[in-house]
């Protein structure tokens, strides 16, 4: 009897750690002092789908598919309809110390309660300010670290220590430490929950693998 209870107090467990996780779509804006761009994330339990809107046509023109539960990450090209494996980048150096710390600030970002964090590195001449929601976006520091990119919003990110389960910016400002410029920005812009279906964070049929010679 006692091993049917725990049998069904871990099922339970199972069950709700699942509703918990975040399911939908999750839209932001990247900016930097060059170029500004809109990317869309599509999760569904551990598979998710960014796509990269163009500035000028509004459509998709490159998509990254990532299946956190084998640690496997491809592109898509809607263009040409092929697709291929993704090389995970040289892990970037860090010249100097990262600090992060906690603040005690608090923003609201899309009816979203967030906490601050921030990043410096006195060497780099850079600090990074996160406001980060958690509790649901599961999905998130998972991805980061596999997708391992090379940008400091990415890099900084991984450097803030104990952060919960389930967090994720919503609003992120990397700026100059010398002067306070802002070098680049990035904010969710559009969270809408709900089920999606699975198509929606997996390859097209029809695209074939990309191959190189």
């Amino acid at each position: 009897m006692n091993k049917i209870k725990l049998l069904f107090a871990g099922v339970v467990c199972s069950m709700m750690a699942v509703a918990q996780s975040y399911e939908g779509s999750i839209e932001f804006r990247m900016e930097t002092n060059k170029d500004t761009t809109t990317n869309i994330y599509y999760v569904k339990g551990n598979d998710v789908k960014l796509d990269q809107i163009g500035k000028k046509s509004g459509k998709v023109e490159g998509s990254f598919v990532f299946d956190l539960a084998n640690n496997q990450v491809k592109f898509v090209n809607p263009v040409r309809k092929v697709w291929g494996e993704h090389k995970s980048e040289t892990a970037a150096a860090i010249k100097g110390q990262c600090v992060s710390s906690k603040g005690t600030g608090t923003k609201t970002v899309q009816n979203i309660k967030c906490v601050e964090y921030t990043v410096k590195n006195t060497e780099e001449n850079t600090v990074i300010t996160y406001w980060i929601a958690t509790g649901k976006y599961d999905f998130f520091m998972p991805l980061v670290k596999l997708w391992n990119r090379k940008d400091k919003q990415s890099i900084y990110f991984n450097q803030i220590k104990d952060l919960p389960k389930g967090s994720m910016p919503l609003l992120s400002e990397e700026k100059q430490i010398s002067d306070g410029k802002l070098i680049s920005k990035l904010e969710v812009t559009k969270i809408a929950k709900g089920s999606l279906d699975a198509s929606k964070v997996a390859i097209p049929a029809d695209y074939k693998k990309f191959e190189q010679k």
